[in-house]
């Protein structure tokens, strides 16, 4: 499936654009940040802060923006109109995309340097980040194309955050709950094995094997969204 550049720019320009009219939403920008000024003082307990940061501004910066792009598309009924234009498939997912991922890398690296963290591993850290930002944003472009307008696009993520979010501390209950060990697979939780990684005792295979869960859920849920906007088209 080809893909134009020029045609990705116009829509990353188009989303801005609204992107920055919309207060309420943009507004979700200042959430890592908030809670990096919030968990400054951590101390002992940073990586948990950390943890708690990152999973949180994934559902409530990431997902919700993406759902709400592509659901007030819907509520205007530009999305059909958008769909009608020579721009692939690609074109308008990686579009649409791209200021999501932009304004979250954005915001997640100003807020991580305003809380001090550093990773044991860059690369590793980097790559993770980068992973859940394309997963997150696959899950908010599903959640927008469920949703007709921005009210319904805000309460759509809620299973997104109830499920990931809410996975490290499901987790807790494993012992008494074995049910809740499936949530070890959570991208949430993965990211949060990277996360309390020390200095010393961890081998390679301790920082590819959560890339790795990560980088499948990252796929399986981009190519759900793919296959949802496709279907979408058809029914239109």
């Amino acid at each position: 499936m080809s893909i134009s550049l020029k045609r990705v720019w116009a829509i990353f320009v188009k989303d801005y654009k609204e992107f920055s009219r919309n207060y309420a939403v943009s507004f979700s920008v200042i959430v890592p940040i908030l809670f990096a000024f919030l968990f400054r003082s951590a101390g002992p307990s940073l990586p948990g802060a950390i943890g708690f940061l990152l999973n949180t501004s994934f559902v409530l910066l990431t997902c919700l923006v993406q759902a709400c792009l592509i659901a007030e598309e819907k509520e205007r009924n530009t999305l059909r109109s958008l769909m009608m234009t020579p721009a692939t498939t690609m074109d308008v997912l990686i579009g649409k995309s791209t200021l999501v991922f932009v304004v979250s890398a954005a915001a997640l690296t100003l807020a991580i340097y305003i809380l001090g963290y550093k990773p044991t591993s860059m690369w590793a850290f980097v790559a993770a980040i980068i992973l859940s930002i394309i997963l997150y944003t696959a899950a908010g472009t599903i959640c927008g194309l469920f949703s007709k307008t921005l009210l319904e696009a805000s309460l759509s993520i809620m299973p997104v955050a109830l499920v990931f979010t809410g996975a490290p501390w499901g987790v807790l209950l494993a012992d008494n709950f074995p049910l809740f060990k499936v949530l070890e697979y959570a991208p949430s939780v993965q990211l949060v094995h990277l996360l309390t990684l020390h200095n010393a005792g961890f081998t390679t295979g301790d920082l590819l094997k959560p890339l790795l869960i990560m980088l499948a859920w990252a796929a399986l849920l981009t190519i759900a969204s793919v296959m949802l906007y496709q279907r979408r088209l058809k029914d239109e």
